[in-house]
C-alpha cells in the first residue's frame, strides 16, 4: 500500500501541466501539547510546503494525487489519494505516570480525500487507514473553513470534526489488560469517539514573496479518550510559527 502511494505521488510530478505553478516553502517550530498525565509538550522543527498543480498537491505535511475533479472560475472540487503523518505517540519514560505502559508510536495514514471550494469557502472529507499498522484501523475527518482578509492579514479559520475508531482510541489512550498488571492503572477499553477542533492560519506579508505564517489549533478530545485514566487534559493545543517564501516556476 505505502509503495503504491509513493508511486502515485511521483506520477503527479511527472504529469503536471506546463503552466507556471505557485510554490510556498518555509520552516519553523511545531508545538503540540500532550494530554497524558504529567507529560511535556512536543516541540519539533517542521518544514512547510504548499503546492497544488491540479494533479499533485502538498498541504503542509500532507500530500496527495487527484484522480477526479474539476476547476472553474466559480468553484473547484477533487477526489484524491492522500497520505499524512500521525504525530501521536508517547514513551513510558515521558512521565512517571506512564511507567509500566507500552510505548505508543506515531504512524502514517493514507486513504481517500474529497475537497471542494466555492468562492472563499472550502470543505474537505478524508477517510484514512493506518498504513504502518500501529492502531490498525481507520479514522474519518471533515474540515470546513473560510478564507478572508483583514487589512494586510490573511486568515484561514476552520472547524474540524474527526471520527476515531475504538482501535485508534484504545491504542493511544487505552490501558490493556497486560498494562494494568505492570502500571498503576486499571484496564480501560474505549468505544468509538468524536474529536472536535478549531484552527486558523494567519499570514502576514513582509514582501510580495516573504511572509510570516502562524497556525493555531485546539482540539477537544472525545469523551472516550478523556475518560481514560492516563489522560489529564481534555484538550490538545498545537501550533506553528514559520517564515514562508512563495514563488512561481
Amino acid at each position: 500500500m505505502k509503495y503504491l502511494i509513493i508511486l502515485l505521488l511521483l506520477s503527479g510530478f511527472l504529469h503536471a501541466d506546463e503552466e507556471k505553478q505557485k510554490v510556498t516553502i518555509g520552516f519553523g517550530p511545531y508545538i503540540q501539547s500532550q494530554p497524558y498525565q504529567h507529560t511535556a509538550d512536543i516541540i519539533v522543527p517542521s518544514p512547510v510546503i504548499f503546492y497544488d498543480n491540479g494533479i499533485f498537491y502538498i498541504r503542509w505535511s500532507r500530500a496527495g494525487v487527484y484522480f477526479l475533479g474539476n476547476k472553474t472560475d466559480d468553484y473547484a472540487w477533487g477526489v484524491s489519494l492522500t497520505a499524512q503523518p500521525r504525530p501521536n505517540s508517547y514513551k513510558p519514560s515521558d512521565s512517571d505516570s506512564l511507567t509500566g505502559l507500552n510505548e505508543k508510536f506515531s504512524s502514517l495514514e493514507a486513504g481517500l480525500a474529497f475537497s471542494g471550494k466555492i468562492g472563499d469557502a472550502y470543505m474537505e472529507t478524508m477517510f484514512l487507514t493506518d498504513v504502518l499498522d500501529r492502531y490498525d484501523s481507520w479514522i474519518a475527518k471533515t474540515e470546513i473553513g473560510y478564507d478572508f482578509e483583514l487589512g494586510t492579514f490573511k486568515f484561514y479559520p476552520s472547524l474540524i470534526v474527526i471520527y476515531q475508531s475504538s482501535e485508534f482510541i484504545n491504542y493511544y489512550y487505552g490501558v490493556s489488560k497486560q498494562e494494568s498488571t505492570t502500571s498503576i492503572y486499571d484496564e480501560y477499553l474505549a468505544n468509538d469517539g468524536l474529536q472536535v477542533g478549531l484552527q486558523t492560519y494567519v499570514q502576514y506579508p513582509f514582501t510580495d514573496k516573504l511572509s510570516a505564517l502562524i497556525n493555531i489549533r485546539a482540539d477537544l478530545l472525545s469523551s472516550e479518550a478523556t475518560d481514560s485514566p492516563i489522560v489529564e487534559d481534555n484538550y490538545i493545543y498545537s501550533g506553528l510559527v514559520s517564515l514562508i517564501y512563495t514563488f512561481e516556476y
